[in-house]
This record gives C-alpha cells, sequence and structure tokens, in this order.
C-alpha cells in the first residue's frame, strides 16, 4: 500500500456570520473551486469531493435504496476513476451504494477504518473492492512519524487530513454505544481560510477523544455526525469546532427522528446554519479558498455565501499522543484491521504517491490471486486477509506475473 502521509496542513480559526446573496459563485482563486456534494441519498451518507485540480473523493455510498441514484450522479459529476473512495464506518446506511457506485465510475484507491464488522454486505464489499480497487487501505499514522496525522494532497493547497482512527498507535475505542460508529474516519478538508470537518457517524466518545488531542477542529462547514441524532454533536465539541455551515445527511419522516431537537439546538447555540438533505435535497457547497458559497436542492437553490475567516496553520498543535486507554479496544480483541506496509512520507499539501523501495521476496514467499482480479497479492497482504473470495495460488512472482499484474497495496 503506497499513500502519501504528510503532517503539513493549515489550522483554522473561525468567526464570520453568513449572509445571503444571489450573484455568482465567488471568483475562484488560483484553478477552479474545491466543491462538495452532500448527496440526498435518503437516510445515510454519501459526500463527493472535487479539487480545484479535479481530483475526486467519495465519502461514503449512501444505503442500498439509494444505488441507482447515486451512482447515476456520479456519473454526471465524475469523468474517469474516483481518486479515492472512503467508507467512514461499515454500516449499511454508509455502504450500501458503493459498489454500484464504484462500478458505475471507478476508483484508484479505497479507505476505510479497518474496524472488523460481522456484516455481510460489508463482506461483500470488501472482496469487490480487493478485485476492482489496485489499492486499499486504513489511515495509518506513518510509523516512522508517529506523533503526526496523515494527510492527502488534493492540489492547489487543498488538503485531506484523517483525524481519527488512528490505529495500530492508538487502539480503536471500545464499549461505547456504537463501536462502529466511534471508529468512524473523521477527517478534515482544508483549503485556504476554509475548512469542513467531515465525522461519519462519531459518536460522544469520538468527539471527547479528539477534544483530549492538541488539534485545531475548527471548521467553516460540518458534516454532522449521525444523521443529527441526540447523542453525537455534543456541546463542548461543537464549541471547538465553531461551524458556520451545518449540513444534516437524513431521510425524510424516518424512524429515527433525525434530526433531533436537542442537536439542532446546540448547532444554533454556536451559531450554525443548518441544511438538511431530508428538507433542502442535494446541498453543493464551494470554496475558493477565501470564501464558502451554499446552494440546496442540488445547487438550484438559493446562494448562502460566508467569508472564511481562518487563519492557515498546523492542524496538529503539538504531537498526537495516544488518549486514555480506559476506554480503548485492547489488543485481545478480534476487531482491528491487520498491520499494513509502511509508506514512504513526502512533506507539503500536494505530495503525490511515492513507490516504496523494492524488495527481495523470501525464498517460500507465494503469491495469490482473487477470483476475476486482475492484479497478484503476497501471501501475507492484508486484502487477503479480508476477503473470503475464491483464489489462485502461484509458487513464484514470475508465475503470477504472467497472468496478472501487482497489487498496488503490497506492490509483490
Amino acid at each position: 500500500m503506497s499513500f502519501v502521509r504528510s503532517s503539513c496542513v493549515l489550522a483554522l480559526l473561525l468567526t464570520a456570520l453568513p449572509s445571503l446573496a444571489t450573484d455568482a459563485l465567488p471568483t475562484p482563486g488560483p484553478g477552479k473551486p474545491l466543491t462538495v456534494h452532500f448527496f440526498d441519498v435518503g437516510q445515510g451518507d454519501a459526500a463527493l469531493i472535487i479539487s480545484p485540480t479535479g481530483k475526486t473523493v467519495l465519502v461514503d455510498g449512501g444505503p442500498p435504496e439509494a444505488r441507482e441514484r447515486l451512482a447515476a450522479r456520479l456519473k454526471e459529476l465524475v469523468t474517469g476513476p474516483l481518486d479515492l473512495a472512503i467508507l467512514t464506518h461499515p454500516h449499511l446506511d454508509h455502504l450500501g451504494g458503493f459498489i454500484p457506485a464504484l462500478r458505475a465510475v471507478g476508483a484508484r484507491r479505497f479507505m476505510d477504518p479497518g474496524f472488523n464488522h460481522p456484516s455481510e454486505a460489508y463482506r461483500d464489499l470488501l472482496d469487490f473492492v480487493g478485485q476492482s480497487v489496485g489499492q486499499v487501505m486504513t489511515p495509518t499514522p506513518n510509523p516512522a512519524a508517529p506523533h503526526t496525522l496523515l494527510t492527502i494532497g488534493l492540489g492547489e493547497g487543498v488538503s485531506l487530513t484523517v483525524l481519527w482512527p488512528r490505529v495500530p498507535q492508538e487502539p480503536f475505542l471500545a464499549g461505547t454505544r456504537s463501536d462502529a460508529n466511534s471508529n468512524s474516519i473523521v477527517a478534515k478538508l482544508t483549503y485556504g481560510r476554509t475548512a469542513f470537518l467531515l465525522v461519519g457517524d462519531a459518536e460522544p466518545d469520538t468527539e471527547a477523544a479528539l477534544l483530549q488531542k492538541p488539534l485545531d477542529l475548527s471548521a467553516t462547514v460540518l458534516k454532522v455526525a449521525h444523521h443529527g441524532g441526540r447523542h453525537s454533536s455534543t456541546a463542548p465539541f461543537l464549541e471547538a469546532v465553531k461551524p458556520q455551515l451545518a449540513v444534516i445527511s437524513c431521510g425524510a419522516k424516518n424512524d429515527y427522528g433525525h434530526p433531533a431537537q436537542e442537536t439542532l439546538a446546540r448547532l444554533g447555540e454556536v451559531g450554525a446554519r443548518v441544511f438538511r438533505t431530508d428538507q433542502d435535497g442535494e446541498v453543493v457547497v464551494s470554496s475558493d479558498g477565501r470564501t464558502v458559497a451554499l446552494r440546496a436542492h442540488g445547487g438550484t437553490g438559493p446562494m448562502l455565501v460566508v467569508p472564511g475567516e481562518l487563519t492557515p496553520g498546523p492542524i496538529a498543535l503539538g504531537p498526537v499522543e495516544p488518549t486514555s486507554p480506559a476506554r480503548s479496544q485492547g489488543p485481545g480483541r478480534k476487531s482491528g484491521e491487520p498491520k499494513r506496509e509502511a509508506v514512504v512520507i513526502v512533506p507539503g499539501p500536494t505530495a503525490t504517491p511515492a513507490e516504496p523501495g523494492s524488495a527481495t521476496p523470501a525464498a517460500n514467499e507465494r503469491y495469490i490471486s482473487l477470483k476475476n482480479s486482475k492484479v497478484f497479492h503476497k501471501e501475507s497482504c492484508s486484502t487477503l486477509k479480508r476477503s473470503k473470495s475464491e483464489r489462485t495460488i502461484y509458487s513464484s512472482r514470475a508465475a503470477a506475473a504472467r497472468e496478472r499484474r501487482p497489487a498496488e497495496d503490497c506492490h509483490p
């Protein structure tokens, strides 16, 4: 697995208030705007990031009932395969439409927390990803710099920084209301004086763990946790984020009562303007690095423009040390992703992937290919450990290379 990890990111401060506007999108800075589409997928989550340079990242795949709509929308917005597909956590309302989405447009890389979950739909997704996506990864901190954050450069100074989880530097949270939710991928997307905080279905335990760390959590736009459920979006967390705009992805008249009135009240207390996919449809947010413009109803509604008054600087305000292990998952619990390869770290927010150095294979090393896959892996590759598909075994690399190409996750 080869993906750049960097601690060079942006820190942000936020004080501006929203203002209504009806003119065109703000004049972009260098290149095109950064755009995030928060899709209307019903009771679930799916968002597409399009960077100024055209890099694309899909965060979650919505529930099964939205799969056709999501795939069609992606085909309208994306040309060529996604640069990265992220599953924040293995629940059906976030992964149910992923396979049709990936079939529709493809993906070069796939990332998920690596949190073990017994869901058959999750296993089916992992099998599909193992066969169709060349590079599969978890957000593992660079072992050579374990106190830094994993940062993915998307060009023109846009960075996507993963704040949680940090396995194996820190164990998964355990004993929470929902351990799968609590170990959602939490990421901060930064561009100039603006930022988006994407939190999956993070629980209060996740928020508390992040608040213990020397992190700048402030953001212009917050993707509200767990569809606006009453337990998440705690007051201390919202005080740290200080969002001007908040987007809640939830289904109309859903059975869970999302979003909760308590959550809406807490968002109001920090001055956030709230948009909901059940009422506002797809929410489209663009940033030129100086201001953020939001349109609801698939980009056809009135425009709301807020200035980005955030000061660029590091997200990690000091070394990111492990938090108290009292509520963390111990090493004996079988729910973590197998250890993956170290990666080469390249400084800078727009760094590109670096290939690891070649290694001489062990004399008894075998090589494996999954059924219908075009690539082969080392036998020790973690992708194989997460898949139940039928497999072909090769006794030598040369034999495997005659029929298939090397996988990008383990570089056999």
